[in-house]
């Protein structure tokens, strides 16, 4: 098996279909010398393996072990240590962005052993125990796929008996409670303790991280101006959705080398000129196409009309880009 993962001093930015577009990016500014927190990247060769046997692969959890230790060396702090926490995020990734699909999960190392240390060392026991309820809220949905609304529900609840629908009003004392209640859901929901601890984050990293983007088989491509992005995906499946959207953006739903779902956004890729009825009934398709392929996580709605992020013009160390025609803009003719 080769090498499955590396410090961000040991990629740089044309390693991102080995080390996804964050992991690549993250480790170019490494090397440029800008002040980038340290870490390290399983490879996307890591995910493959587990797509392809079910199972992680050999020496994944020896090599994030030596990582992580080198990564506290570093920083000179433990990872989950009583009095002084370090503290990571895994977050997956890709080799293009796909805004709203990947996940993350902050505050790793925060246990009942290092909560108060934090508080210590923040100076605000209100901060330690919201940062430990995110962690386990973000570790109960991303990696053992407890329901979301579970745990929101438990958060309104706690609003609710405050009086308040304002999170910030919530105190330490608030909060502690909360963390309680979280913990009660994933004991309930996995018939056990699996709440993160510092024994077992190594396990936790790589079950972060292969659980950010899980589909059982085939795959969704999303075209965004001529990005195309796509999420477990066999060679055959990307092919065959490039293909018919060579020339128009859209989503599409692929397995076993054939399109089961798409709907065509040929409006830069993110508009359709179809009557709304009809995009409908093409949403409605794909969804049951995205469902029967055995994807884990929810699909993202069509939140296009109002998106005002990609400009008609934008400016770049070429000179002024033309976004819909992915061209130069002529200033001296």
């Amino acid at each position: 098996m080769p090498k499955l993962v590396y410090d961000f001093v040991e990629g740089n930015k044309d390693m991102k279909d080995l080390l996804g577009g964050k992991g690549a990016n993250l480790a170019e500014m490494t090397n440029l010398g800008l002040p980038v927190p340290p870490g390290f990247i399983i490879s996307t060769d890591a995910c493959r393996y587990y797509l392809e046997h079910g199972t992680v692969p050999e020496g994944l959890a020896a090599e994030v072990t030596d990582h992580l230790k080198r990564l506290e060396a570093e920083m000179g702090r433990d990872l989950g240590a009583a009095d002084d926490p370090l503290l990571v995020s895994v977050r997956s990734g890709a080799k293009f962005s796909m805004p709203g699909m990947m996940e993350t999960v902050l505050n790793i190392g925060l246990s009942d052993a290092s909560v108060d240390g934090l508080a210590k060392k923040a100076g605000s026991d209100r901060f330690a125990w919201d940062s430990y309820r995110r962690l386990i809220q973000m570790f109960g949905k991303t990696v053992l796929d407890i329901e979301g609304e579970k745990f929101e529900h438990a958060l309104d609840a706690a609003k609710t008996a405050k009086g308040t629908k304002n999170d910030l009003d919530l105190d330490a004392g608030d909060l502690k409670g909360i963390v309680a209640t979280f913990k009660q859901i994933v004991k309930d929901e996995t018939a056990g303790d699996r709440t993160p601890d510092a024994e077992t984050t190594g396990r936790f990293f790589t079950e972060t991280k292969k659980r950010g983007l899980l589909i059982g088989r085939g795959g969704l491509h999303n075209n965004v101006l001529r990005i195309a992005p796509a999420l477990n995906c066999g060679k055959s499946d990307i092919e065959e959705a490039l293909r018919i959207k060579e020339k128009q953006g859209g989503v599409c739903v692929v397995a076993d080398g054939k399109v089961r779902a798409f709907v065509p956004l040929p409006i830069a890729g993110l508009l359709s000129d179809k009557r709304i009825t009809e995009v409908a009934e093409e949403v409605k398709v794909l969804k049951a196409e995205w469902a029967e392929a055995g994807c884990t996580i929810p699909y993202m709605g069509f939140n296009l009309i109002p998106l005002s992020v990609i400009p008609e013009i934008r400016i770049t160390d070429k000179g002024l880009v033309l976004v819909p025609q992915m061209e130069l803009a002529p200033l001296f003719e």
